[in-house]
């Protein structure tokens, strides 16, 4: 991994405050973005979100597993132009099965109790964003990668 301290922890500081994120995926005709609840690994390179097997998202990441998720620290307040942190992670995605389904979901439900009825239905997918790449914007202009492998 190439990261400074600073950026790793400014991404370790967003991911422990902020529990939604902007997932992109591709459609056969557009793009299509979606609002999911997402919770991040230790060391950042594994992003997890649930969702509905029947839903147009699951579709499109099925299709197409190339995906993209944003996580931000906005607050629709005037500041956020030069105080709010934008982290965009690029991979791919894969629903998981088994063992480490049950490892992960309990992980996800331990930062997201709420969605244990939601997450935990048959009829949900538990999916596994790989980040391969982080673009990091910050106070504004200032715009970091980091790559993940």
């Amino acid at each position: 991994m190439d990261y400074s301290a600073e950026t790793f922890g400014m991404l370790r500081a967003l991911f422990a405050r902020q529990r939604l994120g902007v997932l992109a995926t591709h459609g056969p005709e557009h793009p299509y973005a979606s609002l999911v609840a997402v919770r991040a690994d230790d060391d950042l390179r594994h992003l997890y979100f649930s969702t509905t097997r029947a839903t147009r998202k699951f579709q499109f990441l099925s299709a197409e597993p190339q995906v993209a998720m944003l996580v931000d620290s906005r607050s629709d307040d005037d500041l956020d132009f030069h105080g709010a942190v934008a982290a965009t992670a690029v991979g791919a995605v894969r629903e998981l099965e088994g063992d480490e389904r049950a490892l992960q979901l309990a992980a996800f439900l331990t930062r997201h109790p709420h969605l244990r009825p939601f997450a935990s239905a048959p009829s949900s997918a538990l999916v596994e964003l790989e980040v391969d790449t982080y673009y990091i914007v910050s106070r504004f202009q200032n715009v970091t990668e980091l790559h993940m492998r």
